[in-house]
């Protein structure tokens, strides 16, 4: 019995550290071969910067690249800086005037420098924002309408069709023109070249949350059908307890389709509408034609390349969220 017992323990013990050991060896092959993959990008790109001459002069590098993200960063801090000495500049005269003469009305001007990269990142969330936001608003609705109801889907199917395919750079003239036209106002809450981008991206990014809803929708298991029925559930009832629990994951997958799409819509639409942001940044960059204008357009290419899989691991971590199934994993 005791040479059973300890036998016991030592395979018990054997297979913990097999399954502790396989485990450590998971999580160093998910660390390591993304850092190799990284190394060899990084050196790659290297090599081939040190062999390409535009007219500019050489394609930036891995070190140019990072100065010129630092130089951007302190660039930001110091117009910071300069809006703040501004406005400091500004209460102290106006308190002086006061002082001198009680019924002065100061005069409060906003510093007008020029946006900064971090700025325009932010601008380009906000506006990517706006315009899934208004996306999905409209194509949710309407998917589960086209799931729940085949002669609803016939009638808008060729719409999808048609306008689905359509790039950005069409919808861009329609759009600017529309806002041009209706949005007529001596004091705008937003700029026209803001609204032009953001209905941009909301036209474009439309058209995969419509699909994957609808399909989700249809796709609902018949029992789960069969049991609305039975407990004679009203329509909103089996809308929310039925339809949009069960096809959640399928929404969601729409809805990341959408957001990727319309972040790279976006890019597009803020070089040729001008309105403040990444896109416009690269524009500038590349019509400055400084000796750091390639450097400063990879800094963006890489930012926005990262802030587009950030965006995509929020929609998956709220999808997580949301769904009724937590196993769903984050990759």
């Amino acid at each position: 019995m005791l040479k059973s017992a300890n036998l016991s323990k030592v395979t018990t013990l054997d297979i913990k550290t097999t399954v502790n050991t396989d485990n450590a060896k998971k999580i160093a092959t998910a660390a390591l071969l993304p850092f190799i993959g990284l190394v060899i990008f990084l050196f790659l790109w290297n090599v081939a910067a040190r062999n390409i001459d535009t007219s500019l002069g050489q394609f930036p590098g891995p070190t140019h690249v990072l100065e010129q993200s630092s130089v951007l960063v302190d660039e930001h801090f110091a117009e910071r800086e300069k809006a703040t000495k501004f406005y400091e500049r500004q209460e102290k005269r106006n308190a002086d005037r006061i002082a001198k003469d009680p019924s002065y009305e100061p005069k409060i001007r906003s510093y007008t420098g020029k946006p900064t990269f971090l700025d325009q990142i932010w601008t380009s969330l906000y506006t990517v924002m706006i315009g899934f936001l208004i996306a999905s608003v409209i194509a949710v609705p309407l998917g589960i309408l086209c799931g729940l109801s085949q002669n609803a889907y016939s009638a808008i199917n060729p719409l999808i069709q048609v306008f689905k395919p359509v790039s950005p750079l069409a919808w861009l003239p329609l759009v600017t023109m529309v806002v041009s036209a209706l949005y007529v106002t001596d004091d705008p809450m937003f700029s026209k070249s803001f609204l032009t981008s953001a209905f941009t991206v909301a036209l474009c990014c439309l058209w995969p949350t419509l699909i994957n809803t609808a399909v989700g929708v249809s796709s609902i298991d018949k029992d789960l059908v069969n049991v609305s029925k039975v407990l004679s559930l009203s329509k909103i009832a089996h809308i929310t307890k039925i339809v949009l629990p069960s096809s959640i994951p399928m929404i969601f997958t729409g809805l990341r389709l959408s957001l990727g799409i319309g972040w790279m819509v976006l890019i597009a639409a803020e070089m040729l509408a001008q309105n403040p942001g990444l896109g416009k940044f690269v524009w500038d960059e590349f019509q400055n034609g400084s000796s750091d204008s390639l450097a400063r357009i990879m800094v963006a290419v890489l930012v926005i390349g990262v802030i587009g899989f950030m965006l995509d691991r929020l929609m998956l971590a709220i999808q997580r969220y949301a769904s009724w199934d937590k196993s769903i994993a984050l990759r």
